[in-house]
């Protein structure tokens, strides 16, 4: 048995019965192993993206198998159906050792009869009606999805969420203009291709580990989150104030555009959170960014009225489970108090606000709960102010996420 089947198996039983973040755990766990790292992100992340779809495979052959049992059946059936480059004989024997090494030798021939009748039986996904288990997301959240976009809409974003999620880069410019970055990119051997203002990498492995990262001539932001802070009109000197900054890539953004004599202020409750922002803010060289720990739903008065608000509020996720794919799997009831958290965040940052400023609502979610009927009541409740824009981006295969944006204009 493999390393990085065991330390893959590890990963999986903690995210889907330790209630791990499949993120943090990953991270945790390559950073333990040398080799393999690749192969153990593909398998962990496919196991918890294709899950439904996994289970009901198994379910036609296995009743209801224990948690270390179901997690390593999991495990083969992904390799059989959706890596190809792993013979189904290795996928089956080393499911085998990976039981017997895990305290389920009683078990193993089992693990061995089951995975042969899915690989002698399978399935053809594309043919099928069912998109629950075609793409391997819960009914509900396709309906509600089929419900507010409709079905031919919704159909044509499904199958994002089961593809690798595109990395996109900022060049600084600060210290870089698009062209040049390009250039020295291409003397890293990084292959990218140009997406307007951005670049798309194409290369696998670790991006944050070129000289160029190091030298702060790039950062990483998702298309559809630039395009919306792109929305918000930002003019050079003016002052934006981003009240739920962290990671930090719309301040950044934001920092382009108002240039070195405008100033951005980036804002966020947790105090670990504003040191990432600081120390991604010194890597850039990006003086006019000033950091504050605050809670964006409670008003300060310390904090002074600003030309442009940014005001991405903690959300449901649901436009971007490819890259945390377990957010699928969530229950809407446990998400249905967000819009008054989010109007709440959204009423308190408008009184930072100047006359004939704006401020961009958003969210990366695709739910209209928290997007379209959260701006709606703001509107209806605060007559001086008027949408300029609103838009709700669709993931792509190789596109952005899902996002939602709504540019507002105090008059």
């Amino acid at each position: 048995m493999t390393d990085s089947r065991q330390t893959a198996f590890e990963v999986l039983y903690k995210i889907f019965y330790d209630k791990a973040y499949s993120n943090i755990a990953l991270d945790s766990a390559l950073s333990k192993i040398d080799n393999s790292k690749a192969f153990v992100s593909r398998l962990v992340y496919g196991v918890v993206e294709r899950k439904l779809t996994l289970d009901y495979l198994i379910s036609q052959h296995c009743n209801k198998p224990k948690p270390k049992l179901l997690t390593i059946l999991r495990m083969g059936v992904y390799q059989l159906y959706f890596m190809d480059s792993v013979p189904s004989s290795a996928a089956i024997n080393e499911s085998v050792k990976l039981a017997k090494n895990n305290g389920m030798q009683f078990y193993s021939s089992m693990v061995n009869a089951v995975l042969h009748k899915i690989d002698n039986n399978r399935i053809d996904f594309d043919s099928l009606d069912d998109l629950s288990l075609k793409y391997s997301i819960p009914q509900n959240l396709i309906r509600m999805w089929q419900k507010a976009y409709g079905n031919e809409r919704t159909e044509t974003f499904l199958p994002a969420f089961n593809e690798p999620a595109p990395i996109f880069i900022v060049p600084n410019s600060a210290l870089i203009d698009i062209d040049s970055l390009s250039v020295a990119l291409t003397k890293e051997n990084i292959c990218f291709e140009r997406d307007g203002d951005l670049l798309k990498i194409k290369s696998s492995g670790d991006i944050t580990a070129t000289n160029a990262f190091k030298c702060g001539l790039f950062y990483i932001q998702d298309k559809s989150c630039y395009e919306a802070v792109k929305a918000l009109g930002i003019k050079k000197g003016e002052s934006v104030i981003d009240v739920c900054a962290a990671p930090g890539g719309k301040s950044f953004t934001a920092a382009q555009f108002t240039g070195k004599n405008g100033k951005i202020l980036s804002c966020d409750i947790y105090e670990q959170r504003v040191g990432l922002i600081k120390n991604s803010a010194k890597r850039l060289d990006l003086n006019n960014i000033h950091t504050l720990v605050n809670n964006a739903a409670e008003y300060n008065s310390n904090i002074e009225k600003a030309d442009k608000i940014i005001c991405d509020v903690p959300c449901s996720g649901f436009g971007i489970i490819r890259r945390k794919p377990e957010i699928r799997y969530k229950e809407l009831d446990t998400v249905k108090e967000l819009p008054d958290i989010q109007y709440s965040i959204l009423k308190t940052s408008s009184e930072y606000l100047n006359k004939g400023g704006r401020i961009l609502y958003s969210t990366c979610t695709l739910n209209k709960r928290e997007n379209e009927k959260v701006v709606e009541k703001f509107i209806n409740e605060n007559s001086d102010f008027r949408i300029v824009e609103s838009r709700t981006i669709f993931p792509e295969i190789s596109g952005g996420d899902g996002f939602f944006y709504s540019v507002i204009e105090r008059n």
